[in-house]
């Protein structure tokens, strides 16, 4: 998390990570066509490799739709902490389609290593890979932006299929021109079983992300030690603990108790609270904020992990 968060309007925000997931749906089946075309044409199994992670993009792009809409779904009375989970929710099922994707791709260029057919018509493989280059280049800017803004953990899975993308483009670019030119058949299938781990090592990534989203994984230390500062930086606050923080698609949660004087008004008590909530929210705008006043020096059970 970044020193200065990004200005957080959620209405704003949700638009913009509906408009994301539509542009990678719509850049996912455009690519679809054109990758199929051309490896009809060309054979080259790097070629239907691409065409492989197309079909996989279109898939989580359609999770990713429905994920991000039931995500920013308001909270209701029978979820109180609103619907986030849906995002790393969909994050798995993203994982789960590329190692399938992934597996079957190096069974397959395996098959092909042994007797690697010739490649033909390489040309038009190589113009169709430039066309996706500069397609899926402005579609990742597009998604960065939006990752900047929201920090979406749905659109930056969605980001990490495309940025792969990018660099299995130029290599199958490479491969075609080796292949077709220079007659060295080997590199296709090649560079298909490289794609093809680089598919499974991105699906590793995407999975730990959404399992940690999952199981309530606390914030950065840097940010726990930054939350402890704000409270400790108030002047009547003697300390802090049972500090406790997750995140939920869009939505942060920070608990703590602060520890106050015990024979301090209550309302004083209370406006110390609502002043420590309010510098943390401004270091944390997505932030959902609960404090509990403790008495100072009051011995009672501590947490174990503080």
């Amino acid at each position: 998390m970044s020193e200065t968060a990004p200005p957080h309007d959620p209405a704003h925000n949700g638009r913009l990570m509906k408009l994301a997931t539509m542009l990678a749906m719509g850049v996912a089946l455009t690519l679809i066509g054109v990758k199929l075309a051309a490896w009809m044409a060309t054979g080259s199994v790097a070629l239907l490799s691409t065409l492989i992670d197309s079909t996989l993009d279109a898939f989580a792009s359609l999770i990713n739709i429905l994920a991000v809409r039931h995500a920013l779904a308001p909270a209701d009375a029978e979820h109180r902490f609103g619907h986030g989970k849906a995002e790393p929710l969909a994050g798995l099922a993203q994982s789960a389609f590329i190692t399938g994707s992934g597996l079957f791709l190096i069974g397959e260029a395996g098959q092909r290593l042994m007797d690697p057919p010739p490649v033909t018509n390489g040309g038009v493989g190589i113009a169709v890979m430039v066309f996706s280059i500069v397609l899926t280049l402005a579609l990742v800017t597009f998604q960065r932006k939006v990752i900047n803004q929201t920090e979406s953990v749905a659109i930056q899975a969605d980001a990490l299929h495309y940025a792969s993308d990018l660099m299995m483009n130029v290599g199958v670019a490479v491969s075609l021109g080796l292949s077709s030119w220079l007659g060295w058949r080997f590199v296709d299938p090649i560079f298909a079983i490289g794609i093809g781990l680089y598919i499974l090592w991105g699906a590793v990534g995407v999975a730990w992300t959404s399992y940690n989203l999952l199981m309530d994984r606390e914030f950065p230390q840097e940010d726990r030690d930054r939350i402890k500062d704000i409270c400790c930086a108030h002047d009547d606050v003697r300390s802090v603990h049972d500090l406790r923080t997750r995140s939920s698609g869009q939505d942060q949660f920070i608990q703590l108790h602060l520890e106050l004087d015990g024979d301090m008004p209550l309302r004083r008590a209370h406006d110390i609270s609502d002043a420590v909530e309010a510098q943390i929210r401004a270091a944390f705008p997505k932030a959902d904020v609960i404090i509990h006043q403790d008495p100072a020096g009051l011995p009672e059970p501590r947490p174990v992990f503080d």
